[in-house]
């Protein structure tokens, strides 16, 4: 089950998403439906095409490794974090890349 859960914000457009952080049980349900609901479109592009060449069991590596991929998305699209249920600093170092910030 995701760990945490981080408040993005794009300073551009005011959109806010919330991004979970750890395992994830919805695409171990659901495979390539959560990107598609997330507005990820290459998310549920890569997932729907893996499930469809692997008849579905691309879930059971998707569901480790969706949410990170979901995290890096928003962050490429320009999106910053404004709050999360833990602390960021110890996020970041368990995620291994820098997490931008609302200043």
């Amino acid at each position: 089950m995701a760990h945490a859960t981080i408040h993005f914000v794009s300073p551009y457009t005011g959109q806010a998403r919330d991004a979970p952080v750890g395992f994830s049980w919805t695409v171990s349900f659901f495979v390539f439906f959560p990107p598609l609901f997330r507005r990820d479109w290459a998310g549920f592009a890569i997932l729907l095409m893996a499930a469809i060449v692997t008849l579905g069991f691309a879930g059971l590596i998707f569901m480790f490794i969706y949410n990170n991929m979901y995290l890096r998305f928003l962050i490429s699209d320009g999106f910053k974090a404004e709050s999360a249920t833990v602390d960021l600093d110890c996020l970041q170092q368990e995620l291994g890349f820098p997490i931008p910030r609302i200043e």
